[in-house]
């Protein structure tokens, strides 16, 4: 299953490496990348691979969501499906 991880927050150093080492943590893999920073903010989207993540979803959101909440980041994932569902017009 895909699901897509959303990054939003002030631009610091590490960010990209620190969502990718607990992605990696869960055995999540990434396979698109897309980040820019604007007037300081940084913003990124991934499509990721959770197929081979042991553990339930939710705690791999709750794990991400803490980890955005430890860095001053807004870091959320859904799966692909809800996400496209929520985004057609």
């Amino acid at each position: 299953m895909k699901a897509i991880v959303t990054v939003i927050g002030k631009d610091q150093v590490g960010i990209i490496a620190g969502v990718c080492t607990k992605l990696a943590e869960y055995n999540v893999n990434v396979l698109e990348i897309s980040q820019t920073v604007m007037q300081g903010y940084f913003t990124m989207m991934m499509v990721v691979d959770v197929e081979k993540c042991a553990q339930p979803f939710d705690e791999l959101a709750s794990a991400l969501s803490k980890y955005g909440d430890e860095r001053s980041l807004n870091v959320r994932v859904q799966r692909q499906d809800i996400f496209d569902a929520m985004h057609k017009i």
